[in-house]
């Protein structure tokens, strides 16, 4: 091989090597665009993850459940929240060695809200109130990741 063959084949993998290292460093992170006027801006829960994680899915079900006993109807939340109970319980060993604490915190909001829904028979107050706490305490679990 000649002098000038070889030349011209380091010469290629020099640039090479220039155009992949320039690329990767003009690389930026895409981030969702804002929304419009008339779309809503995400809950605040939903965009900061907590030291547990992403607790999104157990908040919906705490809201479904609230939503369903401001209707009054504490029999049907009776039955939704055990939707909750399972859920959590199957993502325990996920979550738990995240962040103990927190999670043993949001564990015990979700054992008042189920404790008030199973009274016999079950106050409206004392549900909302729990409810209420359970949803406070899994929204104060944002940001602390």
């Amino acid at each position: 091989m000649s002098s000038s063959t070889l030349s011209l084949r380091c010469l290629a993998a020099g640039s090479m090597l220039a155009l992949l290292l320039a690329a990767a460093g003009c690389s930026k992170s895409v981030e969702p665009p804002p929304p419009t006027a008339g779309q809503p801006r995400a809950a605040p829960q939903a965009r900061a993850a907590s030291a547990l994680g992403d607790l999104s899915s157990f908040r919906v079900i705490a809201a479904d459940v609230a939503t369903i006993v401001d209707r009054g109807d504490l029999a049907a939340a009776k039955t939704r929240i055990k939707d909750l109970e399972v859920a959590w319980d199957a993502a325990e060993a996920g979550l738990k060695p995240r962040a103990a604490d927190d999670w043993h915190g949001v564990d015990k909001a979700i054992d008042r809200a189920l404790k008030a829904l199973r009274a016999d028979p079950p106050n409206a107050a004392d549900c909302k109130q729990a409810l209420t706490a359970l949803l406070n305490t899994i929204d104060g679990m944002a940001g602390k990741a």
